[in-house]
């Protein structure tokens, strides 16, 4: 990961002061590099030790950062890792603008690897993550949103950059067919997993842990899995609750919404959505080589659970 970082860090630069400033900026505040991190422990667990593993991992983190970038902006976030957005700091235009520039520097990175495949990859993912993102504001203030839809959002905007990392590692590896497959829904299944856990912590987690609003969901006009799971096992009173919160995107019942989702079971339920997305990530992690790499790959799947920020 140090590797990796200092490719990020290679690579941002620009003759431009703002897009250095910004990008150092959210790069800056750390978060988990989930992403690179899955990569190259596919990587490891495949027998691949190239440097391109460096490469390809940061431009995963890229990606990754131009998406937040764009999203703090159509969310209007102010809070992201427990500091201001940078769009709160530099305003929109700025971040809009330089997560373009993140976009575009990580397919001159791709570039290098001088991979059709590996070009084919990353170019169906970012495609992939902006119809989630178009997909996601479609359904905004919908409260008729079921589990499938909400599904179909979170892997195609979340899950699918894990699912590309995955499968990237075993890409790099020169993998059988099969195996490139198993790690692609390693990856998809512990990207579902992570944003299932995400949404619940909205409603169940702390704001110094997690380090962004509480609530900011449901500002949005979201409907997440806890609200869905609560819209269907409220009762009409509080159904009606969550439903106006949803489609007027307020947050003046915050407190009254999370005791329905808590006290409804829709927190157990939205639990067992991602355990069983942890357990199908488990069952593709089985399939690849036995050593401390794939061990490491079964145990993040099962700490996933466990995460409160």
């Amino acid at each position: 990961m140090q590797q990796v970082d200092r490719v990020i860090a290679e690579r941002l630069t620009s003759s431009v002061p703002l897009i250095a400033q910004i990008s150092r900026y959210i790069i800056a505040a750390g978060g988990k590099r989930l992403r690179p991190a899955l990569l190259l422990l596919v990587c490891g667990a495949l027998g691949y030790r190239g440097e391109q593993r460096f490469n390809l991992a940061a431009v995963v983190e890229l990606i990754h950062t131009a998406t937040l970038l764009h999203d703090d902006v159509v969310d209007g976030s102010t809070l992201r890792r427990g500091r201001a957005t940078a769009n709160e700091v530099f305003g929109n235009p700025a971040s809009v603008l330089v997560g373009d520039f993140l976009h575009t520097r990580s397919f001159q990175m791709m570039v290098q690897t001088g991979s059709m495949r590996v070009l084919e990859i990353l170019a169906e993912a970012t495609n992939v993550i902006a119809e989630g993102e178009v997909l996601q504001l479609m359904n905004m203030h919908d409260a008729s949103l079921d589990e499938v839809g909400y599904l179909k959002v979170i892997r195609s905007k979340t899950a699918k950059l894990f699912e590309a990392s995955a499968r990237l590692g075993a890409i790099l590896a020169q993998c059988p067919r099969a195996i490139e497959e198993a790690c692609a829904t390693y990856g998809q299944a512990l990207g579902t997993a992570f944003q299932i856990i995400d949404d619940l912590l909205d409603y169940d987690g702390d704001i110094a842990e997690m380090g962004k609003n509480l609530g900011d969901d449901l500002r949005e006009g979201k409907s997440t899995l806890p609200l869905i799971a609560a819209l269907q096992r409220g009762t009409p009173e509080q159904v009606a609750v969550i439903q106006d919160a949803i489609e007027q995107g307020c947050t003046d019942n915050l407190d009254a919404i999370v005791q329905i989702v808590r006290s409804t079971g829709a927190l157990q339920a939205t639990r067992e959505a991602a355990l069983a997305e942890a357990k199908r990530a488990m069952s593709a992690a089985e399939q690849l080589p036995i050593n401390p790499y794939s061990a490491s790959l079964l145990k993040l799947s099962a700490q996933l659970l466990e995460r409160r920020a």
